[in-house]
């Protein structure tokens, strides 16, 4: 049986990698993976936020669906995924770096006052197996059967956060928590004067979750190759999602000054809908936002250092891999659970924005054997563990809403899809939770995105003439045709997307 490593990123657009088209940041492995894979260029995310996405990765079914519609709420103990599939057909499941299919901290739910209550959560229930708490005092061990892994470790936080796992792990190197934070007023070698989330961490690189998620892998790589039964390895880093924090030499390998604006930074916002014409009036805090094109300088350099480590790191993965004599009996594959504004439209991160630079994310998939290769039909995160299982010959299971790849991987030119539905659901916590739409649905087709919104409004883009999205169609006279076709589709989408699984037992 065929061994699987799923490497993923976090926040991570898909033409922020050499083999997307970015001539700027150097990822010379993850484009020799892309050489000898298949690229999806058109792979979209279920729901543009972690949890949603994330859970949506592993179970192969809406947020809708399996419930995880924000970043507020634990993903059922009892759900299905991919993973227990795989696991109850013998394969050894390890994940290793960032889950968050439960919720990290209480931060989300607000004291009698309006205040959040802080990052402890209880770490004893079933769903407090990511709590920041659970990890601080010692070492609990890797969590054990978590959704079908036999072992997971994680990384909890962003940036220069050390927590989780990966806390105790760099302790045992010499780690000074007093060097770690995720605030503006964290310890830095350096911050940007522009924007307080882009800083060089006061520790090394080496302890650093990029670092813990390589080394980690790399060990279970090594260590498995004396096994006889196949596995899977999820391989999960928190970068480059902000803040924007590279350790070391990573911080310092591009200079803001060479970072170009997107085509799309000084475009008017006066056709789009009112929620984001009210945010481009402001600069934001912690969602959503309005960048100066200094601040978008620095946290591009920033970002484009974050993601040559991991680029590094995956070479070490693929070179022990080689090493140790599994490297042809290993499909290995490479996504992002969402992407970031990063300047389009003027906007920076997510929350609100079904652009592209949201919606749309890397896609490779390695088989042994295979040649390199190119697909622009339609896929959807929904379809990565589909896809797996397909792969290994193992069944699937009741409620997959995502569907398998491997006709594109025989024919880049065949066709799976016809469209790809993308959730988003925004309960009001205040913040900027209160300006973005409640709820919102679009649809993406071979030649066109359509988005509404639950206040009445909506985005419609020709993507044939218009990929970069500049030209709002929704309420003009010459997009009237286009909206009403994609208005039913829209109502179909919607209609084959009703969920019908049983549940298992928890």
């Amino acid at each position: 049986m065929t061994n699987v490593l799923l490497i993923c990123t976090d926040q991570h657009r898909a033409d922020h990698v050499g083999f997307g088209g970015n001539d700027v940041v150097r990822t010379p492995n993850l484009d020799a993976l892309a050489s000898r894979g298949t690229v999806f260029d058109r792979t979209y995310v279920a729901n543009p936020v972690c949890m949603p996405n994330r859970s949506s990765i592993l179970t192969g079914r809406l947020p809708s669906a399996h419930g995880v519609v924000f970043n507020d709420r634990s993903l059922d103990w009892g759900s299905n995924t991919f993973v227990r599939r795989l696991s109850d057909a013998g394969y050894r499941t390890q994940h290793i770096g960032k889950s968050h299919i439960q919720i990290h901290a209480a931060s989300f739910f607000p004291d009698g006052d309006g205040v959040p209550v802080g990052w402890d959560r209880d770490r004893n229930t079933w769903d407090g197996l990511e709590s920041f708490a659970r990890y601080i005092d010692g070492d609990p061990g890797p969590v054990e059967n978590f959704y079908g892994f036999d072992q997971a470790e994680f990384c909890l936080g962003h940036g220069a956060v050390v927590g989780g796992h990966h806390l105790r792990w760099a302790l045992d190197r010499g780690f000074d928590p007093a060097t770690a934070g995720g605030g503006p007023k964290s310890p830095a070698r350096f911050r940007s004067e522009h924007w307080w989330q882009v800083s060089k961490p006061a520790y090394d690189e080496g302890v650093h979750s990029t670092e813990f998620v390589t080394s980690r892998s790399v060990e279970f790589i090594e260590g498995a190759a004396s096994a006889t039964e196949p596995w899977f390895l999820f391989a999960s880093y928190p970068d480059p999602h902000h803040p924007f924090t590279p350790p070391g030499e990573w911080f310092d390998r591009h200079d803001p000054a060479d970072m170009e604006l997107p085509e799309s930074f000084h475009d008017p916002v006066d056709h789009l809908p009112e929620f984001l014409r009210t945010m481009s009036a402001d600069a934001g805090a912690r969602g959503p936002m309005r960048i100066s094109a200094e601040a978008l300088r620095d946290a591009m350099a920033a970002q484009y250092g974050s993601i040559e480590m991991i680029d590094e790191g995956v070479g070490r993965m693929l070179a022990a891999l080689e090493a140790s004599g599994q490297l042809d009996d290993t499909i290995v594959i490479f996504t992002s659970d969402h992407g970031d504004m990063f300047g389009d439209h003027g906007f920076m991160l997510k929350g609100g924005f079904l652009f592209e630079g949201t919606t749309r994310v890397p896609l490779v998939i390695s088989q042994p054997g295979a040649t390199g290769a190119r697909t622009s039909s339609l896929s959807s995160s929904l379809d990565i563990g589909t896809t797996i299982l397909d792969l290994v010959d193992v069944d699937s299971y009741d409620g997959v809403q995502g569907v398998s790849l491997t006709p594109l991987l025989e024919d880049p030119q065949a066709e799976v899809r016809d469209h790809v539905l993308i959730e988003e659901d925004v309960p009001d916590y205040g913040l900027w939770s209160n300006v973005v739409p409640e709820h919102s649905r679009t649809l993406v087709t071979a030649d066109a995105r359509m988005t509404r919104y639950s206040t009445g409004e909506g985005e419609l883009y020709d993507l044939d003439a218009d990929r970069a999205e500049r030209t709002n169609l929704f309420d003009d006279a010459d997009g009237l045709d286009l909206r009403h076709h994609m208005t039913d589709q829209l109502a179909n989408a919607l209609v084959s997307a009703a969920d019908y699984a049983r549940f298992v037992d928890s």
